[in-house]
């Protein structure tokens, strides 16, 4: 008989949800045993995502998030629940000795002061902080794969903080200056009604939204700021445009002397050499989000503007799967010890 690692899903009716589910059908240790849904319990997961027929998770039963039958049932349970309701059940379900991955924000950030003057949440389970491991594979690989706790990065500071981490370590650009312009799709919103969200809101518009106040910023200054050995802070810019699913993010920085284009480019080709997830497009090529939509993938583009002495960074990931639920799923191989490759090797979804 085969050996499953049981896996259970907490909010399996959101878009990270249906993504994971869709991750899960190609996976060939972890097994989806049990979803839930406070108001969808009693169904089967194909009753609502019909898309599921025919699949081995059709007959997955949605149940009420209860910590005692999601231990019982699963050895490793991802949340995929709203800041503020992910850090009770992550406390209950660690307690009964099962690994948790937190698709929300509530352990991503190590200071809770910060995480409530951002969230304006208390934080009720603030000595599970120092035990939380930031899941960002390409720089915490060693410390995921002995965790019990994964706090899952959020999008815009994935494309980010892997976009950045690079110029800042090798000290190539100054720690001051830092603009960060990011554009995202409409799932980046969730999928709760919401009069911004409907099509005629979305489609054929581009606006701004949180400037200066996203709650993404201190993620992103945080994890910048190891790099750079020194707090940073930064600009950071979210725009919403029409599309189902991508995240492009324009990074403005100031060099600290003069540099080529080849020698920067040379420098982040051999920081992400062995990153299986990270592509350093070929010099002159820009990211663009239909090249990454239903992967895994973060690209990097690179421009040098000698002229205002400008290095310019150019990322793009899909939201859903790099930047949520395949980055969860790729952290849950590596805590297992598996390849963190397993089941994520999807070609990009085209058109």
């Amino acid at each position: 008989m085969e050996q499953y690692i049981k896996t259970g899903l907490v909010g399996a009716t959101g878009y990270t949800g249906m993504e994971l589910a869709r991750l899960m059908i190609g996976h060939p240790v972890f097994k989806l045993v049990l979803a839930t849904s406070r108001k969808e319990a009693g169904k089967t997961l194909v009753d609502i995502f019909p898309h599921l027929q025919a699949t081995i998770l059709a007959d997955v039963p949605l149940v009420s998030p209860d910590p005692d039958v999601l231990a019982k049932e699963c050895d490793l349970v991802f949340l995929a629940v709203p800041h503020g309701t992910a850090m009770n059940i992550a406390a209950e379900l660690l307690a009964r000795k099962v690994r948790v991955i937190d698709l929300s924000a509530d352990f991503r950030l190590h200071d809770a002061g910060v995480y409530e003057a951002w969230y304006n949440v208390t934080h009720t389970q603030q000595q599970l902080l120092s035990q939380a491991v930031y899941g960002l594979p390409e720089l915490y690989a060693q410390d995921i794969a002995h965790a019990e706790l994964i706090a899952n990065p959020g999008c815009y500071p994935t494309s980010a903080i892997l976009g950045l981490y690079p110029a800042l370590q090798q000290g190539l650009i100054k720690t001051e200056d830092i603009v960060v312009d990011s554009k995202s799709g409409a799932t980046g919103a969730g999928r709760k009604a919401s009069v911004s969200s409907l099509f005629c809101e979305v489609n054929e518009n581009f606006r701004a939204y949180n400037l200066g106040q996203h709650r993404h910023t201190p993620e992103i200054e945080q994890e910048v700021s190891v790099a750079a050995s020194t707090p940073v802070t930064l600009s950071f810019n979210t725009h919403l445009v029409p599309i189902d699913r991508g995240i492009l993010s324009t990074i403005y920085t100031r060099l600290n002397q003069p540099a080529t284009l080849t020698a920067v480019h040379d420098l982040f080709t051999r920081f992400y050499a062995h990153k299986s997830w990270v592509r350093v497009l070929p010099q002159g090529a820009l990211p663009q989000t239909k090249w990454v939509r239903g992967t895994m993938f973060c690209d990097i583009g690179l421009a040098v503007d000698p002229r205002t002495d400008r290095l310019i960074i150019v990322t793009a990931i899909d939201n859903l799967c790099r930047g949520a639920s395949g980055q969860a799923l790729a952290n849950a191989n590596i805590m297992f010890g598996l390849d963190q490759t397993l089941g994520l090797h999807g070609g990009t979804l085209i058109p």
